[in-house]
């Protein structure tokens, strides 16, 4: 920053006190180690070096301008990688010469927590000559010349569909719930300048939209690995989790970053998924919240799906809250989805020494307000979890299960657990199992089976719910 006496004398108080903080901030920067992005010397691999004595990008992380023969920079890379330091080093950039982006990730917290605020968001990355002003009640981030960056959230696609842009970053393409509504919308309102485009930065899965992207000759395709990037990050991370996953499917898919197709002996395949997925939910006649309880291992995750049973005698699946939870917290969120989802019950499984789950149920039921006995339903399975989930993957196979747009980490699961390599079945299976078993009992396996499902409902109600 060149600025001199008779210029700080001539400036107010309140430009006085920007300089001030603009100043502190290029300190602070200078001593944690931060050094520019990009670097001129040939072939360098983003180690330090003198003239860089911090990390910087590495060749696979020096993206084309806005001059090259490409609409859309696509970055396929695994965990760690560094994609959103990758866009948000683009997008400060873009800035300086385009009056309008977007920004745009799986939801809105994402978008703000990663994309913006995060430790390698456009905030944290930009020069403190140029960091934007993140005014979030306005969904807004504006630049020192002006420009502007507005965020969304994949999971409102509406809101995308009036707004024009230069450029466009979204992030973890792959984990968008309505994938290709989505996509769309951002298409459309990319319209503004002489040659609009898109970044996208996102971990690989076998997705129609993200298949034929990498086919389509106007899109820059960009490929990395975990491994490229693993000197800078944690030694826990290598001893927690690739050291767990390099080598497996899963680990292909999201340290390798290899587009994976069906793999034999999978318990389901991405075409079935794929030919059963909507946009739109249809009228529920009976919603439910199934819970699989996480088991004893550091890793386990409790799986929450919600979802419901149509008129058309199909199962929709809605939500996926699954995650890492100690029981009360997983009882929280459990009640939070059905709270959200407007469900009727929440059936939960009570096999192996499980007893807890009931009690915190109930206790964290009445300590949200609750009144009486909690709506839940146990589960009580007598049969393996593979021979449970071959009837759910029947009905998938026969159109009666859909995904009411895309659950990643869900189908992960379905198209990579291979029951003859590993007996233990992925909790968020368990969930989506636990869901449709109790739909099908409820509607095709009970006494009134003969009658139609509004009949049904009339004259036998499932625990919990609202008449």
């Amino acid at each position: 920053m060149n600025i001199s006496r008779a210029q700080l004398a001539s400036l107010d108080p309140a430009s006085l006190q920007r300089v001030a903080e603009t100043l502190e901030q290029m300190v602070q920067a200078r001593e944690s180690g931060r050094v520019p992005w990009l670097c001129s010397v040939k072939d360098c691999d983003g180690s330090p070096h003198p003239g860089r004595p911090g990390p910087h990008a590495r060749p696979n992380q020096h993206l084309p301008g806005i001059d090259a023969e490409c609409d859309t920079l696509l970055v396929l890379a695994g965990r760690g990688f560094g994609k959103t330091r990758t866009g948000s080093e683009w997008s400060w950039r873009m800035a300086r010469d385009h009056e309008r982006g977007g920004l745009v990730g799986p939801t809105a917290a994402d978008t703000r927590d990663i994309m913006v605020e995060g430790e390698s968001g456009i905030i944290a990355c930009a020069p403190p000559t140029f960091r934007p002003l993140y005014e979030p009640s306005k969904r807004k981030l504006t630049y020192p010349n002006g420009a502007i960056q507005m965020l969304y959230s994949a999971d409102e696609p509406d809101r995308l569909r009036g707004p024009q842009h230069h450029y466009i970053w979204g992030d973890e393409l792959a984990a968008w719930r309505r994938l290709q509504y989505a996509w769309d919308m951002l298409q459309m309102g990319l319209r503004l300048g002489p040659h609009p485009q898109a970044l996208v930065t996102t971990t690989p899965r076998p997705l129609p939209l993200i298949k034929a992207m990498v086919k389509d000759p106007l899109v820059y395709v960009v490929r990395g690995s975990t491994y490229d990037n693993l000197s800078n990050l944690a030694p826990t991370f290598r001893r927690a989790v690739v050291a767990r996953y390099e080598g497996t499917t899963l680990g292909r898919q999201e340290l390798d970053a290899e587009i994976l197709e069906d793999l034999p002996g999978a318990l389901l395949s991405r075409a079935v998924i794929d030919a059963n997925r909507v946009e739109v939910c249809p009228d529920l006649l009976l919603r439910a919240v199934a819970m699989d309880p996480a088991g004893t291992g550091r890793r386990d995750e409790t799986g929450l799906i919600a979802g419901g049973r149509g008129a058309d005698a199909k199962t929709y699946i809605t939500h996926d809250a699954s995650g890492k939870y100690t029981p009360r917290e997983a009882a929280m969120k459990a009640w939070e989805l059905y709270h959200l989802t407007d469900a009727d019950v929440l059936v939960y499984e009570d096999n192996f020494g499980k007893g807890w789950v009931k009690e915190v149920l109930q206790k964290t039921w009445t300590e949200r307000g609750g009144m009486g006995n909690a709506p839940i339903q146990d589960v009580w399975a007598s049969l393996g979890k593979q021979l449970r989930a071959q009837p759910v993957v029947m009905r998938y196979e026969q159109g009666r299960v859909c995904h009411v747009g895309v659950f990643g980490e869900l189908e992960d699961q379905y198209t990579t657990w291979i029951p003859e390599e590993d007996p233990k079945s992925p909790d968020r299976v368990d969930a989506a199992v636990h869901l449709d078993t109790y739909l099908a009992k409820r509607f095709d396996m009970g006494p009134a089976s003969a009658a139609s499902p509004a009949l049904m409902l009339a004259g036998r109600h499932a625990p919990g719910m609202r008449r």
